[in-house]
């Protein structure tokens, strides 16, 4: 049984669907105070908006290489139950339906002294295994904390001053050589072996980078997301796809409330992100595209369960005999909850 030590995954992370207004307008249910929003207007084809409390009040589009700008504006203010918005087509366009992807950290942060680079602020959730890094770059190979106490399986990070890519490393793509390769989450290329995490695993203290002025240039400030696995809340890892309608069940131990994944070896396939609250029941079919602006979409299939996720679509995005696919699961509810309680089974959709 995938056991969790707390009772309510949603006050760590939390979906919320909302209608623009075009003028301002508070959102609210949340559950929390979000510390990293990840926003995309699902009728449009407008960029996703990162937006995180480490940075400010600053946007970084997801499915686009530029650097970051001001929001002020646009996004106002992080708050209690979570956050505030301006008139912008992103993130308010009116009638229009936005979906908020929320989670939880500590705030603004502090700095972290346990790598080469000391960083600006690491913001750490580390009963949910979550933690947002700021750091800036000195030119040369180097370690930066990431606060978790656990070495994160999955980490996404950014050049916040310059035109690069968003690069992500993960503990699938390499079984025999660990993270030596890496994806780009802004395209939908395959994946590459490069020193983008310096040919080096991340430990329960830092993780590393390598020396380009995409990854630690000298002077630019950088972003990271970084994930490490908590039994019952989430789960990082990788399937193999059978081709077939009938296609592979992958076990998380929980029901999910959110499902991201890539296919690894064929640079034609999306990135594609799932959750709960588009898809209030089986199938699970409302998907949009980190690496795209696009609207949202539907027709690849997969279903929700109490204790996973089952393919039930051969279409090679999310299910190509033979490919391997990385993914990211959150729970909605663990299979079991309330340790020491006699705990409480999730039920099915």
């Amino acid at each position: 049984m995938a056991y969790a030590t707390f009772n309510k995954p949603s006050l760590h992370f939390n979906t919320k669907l909302y209608t623009g207004n075009g003028g301002t307008q508070s959102i609210t249910g949340v559950g929390f105070q979000p510390d990293w929003c990840w926003i995309k207007n699902r009728e449009q084809t407008l960029n996703h908006v990162s937006i995180d409390a480490v940075r400010g009040l600053k946007y970084l589009y997801i499915n686009s290489t530029s650097a970051e700008g001001d929001y002020s504006s646009s996004f106002t203010s992080f708050d209690s139950d979570g956050f505030s918005v301006g008139a912008t087509n992103n993130v308010n366009q009116s009638s229009n339906g936005i979906a908020a992807w929320n989670w939880k950290a500590n705030g603004a942060g502090s700095a972290n002294t346990d790598g080469s680079i000391n960083t600006t602020a690491t913001s750490v959730n580390t009963a949910a295994g979550f933690s947002i890094v700021s750091w800036t770059g000195n030119g040369n190979t180097a370690t930066i904390g990431h606060g978790l106490g656990v070495a994160p399986k999955m980490i996404i990070f950014k050049s916040r001053d310059n035109s690069h890519a968003w690069f992500v490393g993960h503990e699938g793509l390499d079984a025999s050589a660990p993270w030596t390769k890496y994806m780009t989450l802004d395209t939908t290329d395959a994946v590459n072996d490069d020193v983008i995490w310096n040919d080096t695993a991340p430990t329960n203290q830092v993780f590393s980078v390598g020396s380009y002025s995409s990854t630690n240039g000298n002077g630019v400030k950088f972003i990271a997301y970084c994930f490490a696995e908590k039994k019952g809340y989430s789960k990082i890892g990788k399937y193999t796809g059978n081709g077939n309608a009938d296609g592979p069940f992958i076990y998380t131990g929980f029901k999910p409330a959110f499902f991201f994944m890539k296919e690894t070896t064929d640079s034609s396939t999306n990135w594609i992100m799932y959750d709960n609250k588009r898809s209030t029941f089986n199938a699970v079919d409302d998907y949009l595209k980190p690496n795209s602006g696009g609207a949202e979409s539907t027709g690849l299939d997969f279903d929700f369960t109490s204790n996973g996720i089952k393919c039930r679509n051969n279409n090679a995005g999310i299910n190509a005999s033979g490919q391997n696919y990385i993914y990211m699961a959150i729970a909605e509810e663990p299979l079991v909850a309330n340790v020491g309680v006699g705990g409480i089974p999730a039920t099915a959709r």
